[in-house]
């Protein structure tokens, strides 16, 4: 079957295939020509020399097997790569790695405290050879043509191999880590404005939203330490040459920062969901006094009624002239004074 290399352009239709892309570069430079996987490995394997990337869509599982045939993929990989939902993680087979990175997003929204999706996840995962790299995406925000059309625009990264196409896919993804964790920082400081703002409206139920997506976050983010400590101290052997080690170096010094700040975020994420049950508490607390004062207020007249409607003949001044509003007139005069002591001790 033959490949249309371009189709990883972005709008392209990569619905029609599940191999969007899949080129052969010797050198640092691109083959002309249009390749199908195994065609692909088999004139790298011929030459000698080079490589082959292979560009996937999330693949059904018909179209991996027939790429893992002709790489030689392990069988649990590929399942993993047909319906990911994978943690981020390093794996070593016999003759390659897999490589399992998060991408993020962030979801246009008006405001955090109002939104339904903060953050959305895509899934690269990477399958490393010594004379190929295989990528299969999940997501339609991880797509890869412009790290393509990059590193081809610099022969000399590429002549490095497979692993600098690694770096540079794990250096896209942390710096998108970047990217989402400056758009959440505006969004966490309009939830704490809006938490400690006098009579605001945030629910504790959209404060859990906004932790959901701190958790999204954390779980793309933190569990990509390791794959990329192992990446870049030499655990991975010949597949990650010792040019490459130091640019891992680098992306990890990234995520390492990125992974301070969500971390912060949680941190502050939990203080401002316990500062608002704790506004919620004390709203409670402030209705509850309301409702006791006003009951004791009523009590003082239900009191009064009740005795008066016992229907005894012998009752306090019941036939005097005066007796009905002096009766009402004290029960006014109690209520308004329990009303004005309510009041001053802020009970209403």
């Amino acid at each position: 079957m033959v490949i249309p290399a371009a189709d990883d352009v972005p709008g392209a239709d990569v619905k029609r295939d599940a191999v969007v892309a899949c080129a052969v570069y010797v050198d640092g430079l691109r083959l002309p020509g249009e390749w199908s996987p195994a065609d692909a490995v088999a004139e790298v394997r011929a030459r000698g020399a080079g490589f082959v990337w292979v560009g996937l869509f999330e693949p059904d599982e018909d179209r991996i097997r027939d790429v893992a045939d002709a790489f030689g993929l392990h069988e649990l990989a590929v399942e993993d790569a047909v319906h990911a939902h994978q943690r981020p993680k390093l794996d070593r087979y016999d003759g390659n790695l897999c490589v399992v990175l998060k991408t993020l997003r962030i979801v246009e929204h008006d405001s955090p405290t109002t939104a339904h999706e903060i953050v959305e996840s895509g899934e690269i995962m990477v399958f490393l050879g010594r004379d190929y790299l295989v990528t299969v995406r999940h997501g339609h925000h991880s797509e890869l043509g412009d790290v393509r059309r990059q590193l081809e625009a610099q022969p000399h990264l590429l002549a490095a191999g497979p692993a600098m196409v690694l770096h540079e896919i794990a250096d896209r993804v942390v710096d998108g880590y970047g990217e989402v964790i400056e758009a959440f920082q505006a969004d966490v400081d309009l939830v704490e404005t809006a938490v400690f703002a006098p009579r605001s409206e945030v629910s504790v139920e959209q404060m859990y939203l906004v932790k959901r997506e701190i958790m999204e976050l954390r779980r793309a983010v933190m569990p990509l330490a390791g794959p990329l400590r192992k990446l870049s101290d030499g655990s991975c052997g010949a597949w990650v040459p010792d040019v490459v080690r130091s640019y891992f170096r680098n992306v990890e010094d990234h995520l390492t920062a990125a992974a301070e700040r969500v971390v912060a975020f949680d941190e502050m994420l939990t203080t401002l969901v316990d500062a608002t049950l704790a506004k919620v508490s004390l709203q409670q607390n402030n209705d509850m006094r309301k409702m006791s004062a006003w009951v004791a207020i009523i009590a003082v007249p239900t009191m009064v009624a009740g005795v008066y409607g016992m229907n005894f003949d012998h009752m306090p001044e019941l036939h005097w002239q005066y007796g009905y509003p002096l009766v009402v007139s004290a029960t006014l005069a109690v209520c308004v004074g329990l009303y004005r002591l309510f009041k001053r001790n802020r009970w209403m």
